[in-house]
């Protein structure tokens, strides 16, 4: 496992842009995302800052984004189905089996991926 690679989900994406000092050991971190994620950092990016700083954004972190195929998305309906009292979101739960095939940690502020494997939880 690469302890310097992490996939961050929307939330530390965010919480990084916004300066959150608990995300600052992850600046030097590579980062891997999915397309997906980016769509919710940019609907906040937009909604908080206008369109110039979304699109910075978006070109910033395009590089860092991953696609996924069909087993990824059946895995990862299967883990929001098995943890339905939780509430995982769909793009949070790709983010997961992504991170577990790839061997890095999910890095989130989530709570409901607190206590699972694999995590990496910031608030």
């Amino acid at each position: 496992m690469d302890e310097n690679i992490f996939f961050f989900d929307s939330y530390a994406i965010i919480e990084s842009i916004k300066g959150n000092p608990d995300y600052k050991r992850f600046e030097n971190a590579g980062m891997v995302t999915t397309k997906m994620n980016l769509f919710e950092v940019c609907y906040f990016i937009l909604r908080d800052f206008g369109e110039d700083k979304a699109l910075e954004y978006m070109e910033q972190y395009s590089d860092s984004t991953i696609d996924f195929g069909i087993e990824v998305i059946l895995t990862a309906a299967k883990l929001k189905l098995d943890r339905k009292k939780g509430r995982l979101s769909m793009v949070d739960c790709i983010g997961y089996v992504l991170a577990k095939i790839m061997g890095i940690r999910f890095l989130t502020g989530d709570e409901q991926f607190k206590d699972m494997e694999n995590v990496e939880y910031v608030k």
